[in-house]
């Protein structure tokens, strides 16, 4: 046979289109030329194939190679194209059977010795395969983690050697269990927290309904201890919310086993940029938003992010997910993660502090707060201030609760809003705010006041009432009480 054809994948933001790779060989002088918008990692395969073809001790055909990778117009990148090359390359002088190639789709990077490395993005490939009927034969490693995705037969292969022997019917490939291990509740604990149930009480609320929060307080208050506990009292995450964030991760080649149904935490630091923040590139990829979806992004520091990053979060808060543009390409991230922000009442840190001035002017606090935006802090649910603690309360103050015991309530509380609403009260839309949060008559009248004292905009109206429904499921209530409407008024309160 002079062409053989391999089926692959390549990645394009969270899909995975088809790529078929095809091997022509042609009398002449020896060549081999790569065609199909291959970038620089694919190009450089023909390298790694020649080596990795004779290491394996198969002829590298002495002819003239052409390989394109089908449809011309998606660019390919990364070594994944490495084995499915090969194989059309083996196939097309006949060294191997072409039988099952067309069973399979193949992808892998390849040592110089044949030996096969891990590709990133395993898991979109696997949940793009689902509807094909073949199988998926990748990496050991890649293959463990393709194997997280039910109904796709994946196969784990050590070496190019291995999958030939396979093809010819003369061994057999590893069929990975897709189990992964059992995580590990590493978190740091809510009882190590002294003090500040003001703080633990709306970080309880804001796990309950999935809600964004931010708080304000003089340094060394435990801004940040709280923000490092909040992922332990999160809801456990379902088979498809894991699924989703360990397919984004995997994009990075950032997952792996043991990760599986823990939520992410990520927490940049305020000199990245907005790229950093929500992905891009030449070859679109996901970035701090997308790798926390359904998890945390903790932002320390709040007001020293540039205004720029800080305003690329809009978006993203209200929809979930981020759109990349570039000039020849688009690639949508999901991005529904829960924004938890930290920042000091003013620059110095010590306003309202009660033992340390503060040095700062007026203007100079004014200009400080500012670097947030209105639109940005109107879609921030809950805004709550951490004091800083007097000697005596500190030294006074006994364990918290464990979050453990703080999580039992909350998954009480998600578990109600899942089965009323099929998702988290800050997912509602406004027919569903109308539907299941309205208040009672006392209600109304409270948050009338409320909105002409505080000036609140239409969307903080509707953050009150999401808030107060998380509030009422909390305390197992389905009314929604003018008590559970007037915290949910002062968690809209921005506190300094």
């Amino acid at each position: 046979m002079a062409v053989a054809v391999v089926a692959s994948r390549a990645l394009a933001g969270m899909h995975a289109p088809e790529v078929v790779v095809e091997a022509h060989l042609a009398n002449g002088l020896p060549a081999f030329t790569l065609v199909g918008l291959p970038e620089t990692e694919v190009k450089e395969a023909r390298d790694r194939v020649r080596a990795a073809i004779q290491n394996a001790r198969f002829e590298f055909p002495a002819r003239r190679i052409t390989v394109n990778l089908a449809p011309a117009d998606l660019p390919k990148e990364s070594g994944r194209f490495d084995l499915p090359i090969a194989l059309a390359i083996l196939a097309a002088s006949g060294q191997i059977p072409a039988d099952k190639l067309r069973q399979a789709e193949f992808a892998g990077e390849l040592a110089l010795t044949g030996e096969l490395r891990p590709v990133r993005g395993a898991l979109a490939m696997a949940l793009a395969t689902r509807g094909s009927g073949r199988q998926l034969v990748l990496p050991l490693q890649s293959a463990n983690e393709a194997a997280l995705a039910r109904g796709v037969d994946t196969r784990g292969a050590a070496s190019l050697l291995e999958v030939c022997a396979w093809l010819a019917g003369q061994g057999a490939l590893a069929e990975p269990t897709g189990v992964a291990a059992d995580a590990v509740a590493d978190y740091p604990d809510f009882a190590d927290v002294k003090g500040q149930s003001g703080a633990r009480r709306a970080l309880e609320v804001a796990a309950a309904g999935g809600h964004s929060v931010l708080m304000a307080g003089p340094p060394g208050t435990g801004k940040s201890m709280l923000a490092a506990r909040f992922p332990g009292i999160l809801p456990t995450m379902s088979e498809n919310e894991a699924l989703e964030a360990a397919a984004v991760a995997s994009l990075n080649g950032g997952f792996h086993p043991a990760q599986w149904q823990r939520r992410p935490f990520r927490a940049p630091h305020h000199t990245a940029s907005a790229v950093a923040l929500v992905g891009g590139g030449g070859n679109p990829r996901p970035g701090e938003i997308s790798l926390a979806h359904h998890g945390v992004l903790f932002l320390d520091e709040l007001p020293e992010f540039s205004r720029q990053v800080l305003e690329v979060l809009r978006e993203p808060l209200e929809t979930g997910h981020i759109t990349i543009s570039r000039a020849a390409r688009q690639a949508d991230f999901p991005a529904r993660f829960q924004l938890v922000a930290a920042m000091n009442p003013c620059p110095c840190g010590y306003l309202g502090h009660p033992s340390r001035a503060c040095r700062d002017t007026p203007d100079q606090i004014a200009r400080y707060r500012g670097r947030i935006s209105g639109p940005l802090l109107d879609r921030i649910d809950i805004q709550i201030g951490v004091p800083a603690l007097t000697e005596d309360e500190l030294m006074q103050a006994g364990a918290g609760e464990s979050s453990a015991v703080i999580r039992v309530r909350v998954e009480a509380a998600r578990a109600r809003q899942i089965a009323r609403q099929g998702k988290p009260n800050a997912a509602l839309g406004p027919q569903e705010i109308e539907a299941f949060c309205k208040p009672d008559a006392a209600g109304e009248t409270l948050l009338k006041q409320a909105i002409a004292r505080l000036n609140l905009s239409a969307r903080a109206y509707h953050r009150i009432l999401r808030l107060a429904r998380s509030i009422a499921d909390l305390a197992g209530s389905e009314a929604l009480a003018t008590a559970h409407l007037a915290e949910a008024i002062q968690y809209r309160r921005q506190t300094a």
